[in-house]
């Protein structure tokens, strides 16, 4: 006699197509469609969380170059002077404060171009 263990079998297609609500016609309804819409929305979930860090890395280095030059010095040369003074900020850390605080962000740049200068003093 061959058993089909329906119970397990129903609850999977059930979870499988409660996963596809919201979905559009047939994707939503029939387990074949939703178990293949389900499955390429979780592929795209897994990609673009790691698409959000750098699309968010990328968002803060432009703050922050944008703040840096209106202060008067560029991105690269800004981050080499913090680096030079280890300084252990972040870029999170300072794009928000490139936002939000401008006078703090003076200091780091003023933090930055005096390591800059010792740096070069040095060799």
């Amino acid at each position: 006699m061959r058993v089909t263990n329906s119970p397990a079998s129903r609850k999977r297609r059930l979870r499988m197509i409660k996963a596809a609500k919201g979905f559009r016609l047939k994707r939503s309804k029939l387990y074949r469609y939703a178990s293949d819409a389900v499955d390429h929305g979780l592929q795209y979930a897994f990609r673009d969380r790691k698409t959000k860090k750098r699309n968010y890395r990328a968002l803060w280095q432009v703050r922050i170059n944008a703040a840096a030059r209106s202060a008067g010095t560029t991105y690269s040369r800004f981050m080499e002077g913090l680096k030079a003074a280890k300084c252990a900020l972040d870029r999170k850390v300072l794009a928000e404060l490139a936002a939000t605080d401008a006078a703090a962000f003076t200091q780091l740049v003023q933090l930055s171009q005096s390591a800059l200068k010792a740096k070069s003093s040095k060799a």
